[in-house]
């Protein structure tokens, strides 16, 4: 059976409440009293139940982080820049994936809020998710992760994915590529239609360029080299392609190069978007669009704890990062 305080006071011969006060780091207990308390503590194995604390307190000293996907690089990069920021004032970062499916995020949302979560960071299955509304109307402190939103009192930490659209397409017919294809993923995902018509309006700014869109129903690594397969079955393969995150990049890259038909970037330059670790690792390395994934979840943290802890300083709360080329071989060549 697990040790309860009261045995530890028995052990140490001093009071419940002297138990509570070294484990809290309260200085009003002697070093020699302090020390039989942790001897006791170390020889029972006890272990403090935080849970039942933080339902006295009302608060625990945990943030919830719900991402699209915590197997996608991008968002393992949010998470270590929140685990970061909020480490540095004692909190723990919870992480889960809601697939973008509203029923499983409010499921979620639900069992956080029963463990009396500090606060919730979220990329949200929708803008106007019900989620995140809920949320706030029960006070909950919220932050909006990869998504802008007009929910009141909703901090948000985006990036200008228009503004990443307009680059890569423009980095693309910058080396002199006219025939574009964007593979997309699901365009009901704002991101993908936000870098669309970046790239859009990029191709529309030079003579005789083209953009087509090949979407694909996931944004993942088969997703891609399925639409890189597509594109080899076409009487003329494409001179280059953007794809809307560097997964779908990779899977393109995987098809395009197995064959040896084609070859990356003398016949297709390709150019992915996110800046992962793996781009730069792979067999031709990547040129990506940048976003600081890793800042933006710190930042998303700052605001989130400046909201839990009711400072009065001001902070901005509506961040949007800029985003930038990142060129490598599969553009521009060794």
């Amino acid at each position: 059976m697990a040790a309860k305080i009261s045995d530890v006071a028995a052990k140490a011969g001093v009071s419940v409440g002297t138990v509570s006060n070294v484990l809290n780091g309260r200085s009003t207990v002697s070093e020699h009293i302090a020390a039989r308390v942790r001897a006791a503590v170390d020889e029972l194995r006890y272990v403090r139940n935080d849970a039942a604390r933080q339902l006295r307190a009302g608060r625990s000293r945990m943030l919830a982080l719900i991402v699209h996907d915590a197997g996608n690089p991008f968002f393992a990069e949010i998470a270590r820049g929140a685990e970061q920021r909020a480490a540095d004032d004692g909190y723990v970062v919870l992480l889960c994936s809601s697939a973008q499916d509203e029923d499983r995020e409010r499921l979620y949302i639900e069992q956080f809020q029963q463990q009396r979560v500090a606060g919730v960071l979220i990329a949200p299955s929708s803008a106007s998710s019900r989620a995140v509304t809920d949320l706030v109307e029960q006070g909950t402190a919220v932050v909006v992760v990869d998504e802008e939103t007009d929910i009141p009192g909703v901090g948000t930490v985006s990036v200008d994915d228009v503004e990443g659209g307009y680059l890569a397409a423009s980095h693309l017919l910058g080396l002199g590529r006219r025939n574009l294809i964007y593979v997309s993923g699901p365009r009901g995902v704002r991101q993908v239609a936000d870098r669309l018509e970046g790239a859009r309006r990029a191709v529309g700014e030079v003579a005789g360029a083209g953009l087509e869109v090949v979407e694909t129903p996931a944004l993942t690594v088969l997703d891609g080299r399925d639409a890189g397969e597509r594109l080899l079955q076409r009487a003329e393969v494409p001179d280059a392609v953007f794809a809307a995150n560097d997964l779908l990049a990779l899977g393109v890259l995987q098809a395009l190069t197995m064959t040896g038909r084609v070859r990356v970037p003398e016949d297709v330059a390709l150019i992915g978007y996110d800046d992962i670790d793996f781009a730069a690792a792979a067999v031709v390395p990547l040129s990506s669009i940048r976003q600081s994934a890793t800042s933006m979840g710190y930042r998303a943290v700052d605001i989130l704890l400046h909201d839990i802890s009711g400072a009065s300083q001001t902070l901005e709360r509506n961040v949007q990062f800029r985003p930038s080329v990142v060129a490598r071989a599969s553009t521009v060549g060794p």
